[in-house]
């Protein structure tokens, strides 16, 4: 076995060089200006630390995986943290906790982080992807969907039981295109239900995500959101839906009935037939027509052979106003299920799940701070995907935000003063410096 020798260095090294690429995101836009000139009634004079220089210091903290105030002592004394995100000060543990509560009291924060988060994405070119109808007409998906955050044994603000059966919270999430950037959040308490005011949710959403995109948009929603009013919201929005209808208290048999006479049908295997159809309602309390698309599966025989006594009937049917053959909607539908994918690197990637406050106001804060971090990651990482100079050789459509931390933001390097010139060397080894380099130029223009 190889025994090191271990040794003290006066060469000055960080872990973390990938927070260079952050400052430069953030350099694009007036996150820290506005923040700084944000007033807090409950700081009489002007502050020792600046608001923004708080708020950006937490989010180097969140673009690394971590929450706790207490992850922010050891960056007090890394002149690389200060140089890199351009802040002048970087704010003690105590200090961040109590800055962060008092900002959450003021009205305005949440508009300056969605504002400036939903301009920055806009500035590259193709941000989001669209996703293309057999009649050749291109949408930019609008996922909105409620995903409960676990934070069980704690008596945290806000707290309570959710639909999933744990104790926490149940936060609104927008996600736009294909890309999944957070175009809108809203943290709420977890035995809030899903449809609580929505419809102005929704509105919100569609108004940032037309800061980002001018292409035509496809709202997702499923069964708990079956509302009249989020159908007279993208109604009046001039935004393309498609909404899961709740069956509430609809017979199978009746549906099945229906599709026998309406529908078109298909024999998947002997003793299953699946039916498909749409028809034309208006809904009650609305004065346009809306689509009404519906899938009927009949099985008489199980898929091991057994014949069923009794007939197994199953339904689902949507809202939506596109043009296009059932089964293409309902297939469109079913990529809405891509969001708990962005749920989880939201949870666990991220570690935001578990709240480090104990003020709901707060938590609310450390939310909306959370997805501006996710939707900075998510950049680097789409961006990273334009060539071919990633060690990573298998072709993806999307980095997944921790890989990007752990290949493009905890990257190591040596800082190096010479002749008033700051430089970060990499090592001769570093398979993701090529990446880092490119992604550094093209964000410095």
């Amino acid at each position: 076995m190889v025994k090191f020798i271990l040794e003290d260095s006066d060469d000055t090294l960080t872990t973390h060089s990938g927070l260079g690429l952050i400052g430069l995101l953030l350099s694009k836009t007036k996150f820290h200006k506005r923040f700084s000139t944000l007033k807090v009634p409950e700081i009489k004079s002007v502050p020792a630390i600046l608001n923004g220089d708080v708020t950006t210091s937490y989010v180097g903290l969140l673009c690394q995986g971590k929450n706790d105030f207490d992850h922010i002592e050891p960056f007090r004394d890394d002149l690389f943290f200060y140089r890199a995100l351009d802040i002048q000060t970087v704010p003690s543990s105590s200090t961040l906790r109590q800055r962060l509560d008092q900002i959450a009291k003021v009205k305005g924060w949440k508009s300056i982080i969605l504002e400036e988060s939903a301009k920055l994405i806009s500035e590259f070119d193709s941000p989001v992807t669209s996703t293309f109808t057999s009649d050749e007409k291109g949408y930019v998906p609008l996922d909105i969907d409620v995903s409960p955050f676990d934070n069980s044994n704690t008596k945290k603000e806000g707290v309570s039981r959710t639909y999933k059966g744990c104790d926490g919270y149940s936060p609104n999430f927008a996600y736009l295109g294909q890309e999944g950037y957070v175009v809108n959040v809203e943290l709420r308490e977890g035995s809030t239900h899903v449809q609580k005011e929505t419809d102005i949710f929704l509105k919100q959403s569609i108004s940032y995500a037309r800061i980002i995109t001018d292409l035509p948009l496809l709202v997702r929603m499923d069964a708990g959101n079956d509302s009249i009013e989020n159908l007279k919201v993208c109604v009046s929005e001039k935004a393309n839906f498609i909404i899961k209808r709740n069956p509430r208290r609809e017979k199978p048999e009746t549906w099945l009935m229906v599709a026998e006479q309406f529908g078109k049908c298909i024999q998947e295997r002997e003793g299953k037939r699946v039916f498909y159809g749409k028809m034309e309602v208006t809904p009650k309390g609305m004065k346009t027509p809306v689509r009404q698309i519906y899938k009927v599966t009949e099985r008489t025989i199980d898929k091991n052979g057994q014949i069923l006594l009794v007939p197994d009937i199953d339904f689902e049917s949507y809202w939506t106003l596109l043009p296009v053959e059932p089964e293409e909607v309902i297939s469109l539908y079913h990529e809405h299920g891509t969001c708990e994918q962005f749920h989880s690197e939201l949870k666990t990637d991220l570690d935001l799940e578990r709240f480090p406050s104990g003020k709901f106001d707060t938590n609310d804060l450390i939310l909306h701070l959370g997805c501006l971090t996710y939707n900075l990651l998510r950049i680097i990482g789409q961006e990273s995907l334009k060539t071919s100079d990633a060690p990573l050789k298998r072709k993806v459509f999307r980095r997944r935000v921790k890989t990007v931390i752990q290949n493009l933001i905890t990257l190591a390097s040596k800082i190096v003063n010479h002749s008033r010139k700051i430089y970060l060397k990499f090592g001769k080894h570093s398979p993701w410096f090529p990446t880092f380099k490119r992604l550094y130029q093209s964000f410095s223009t």
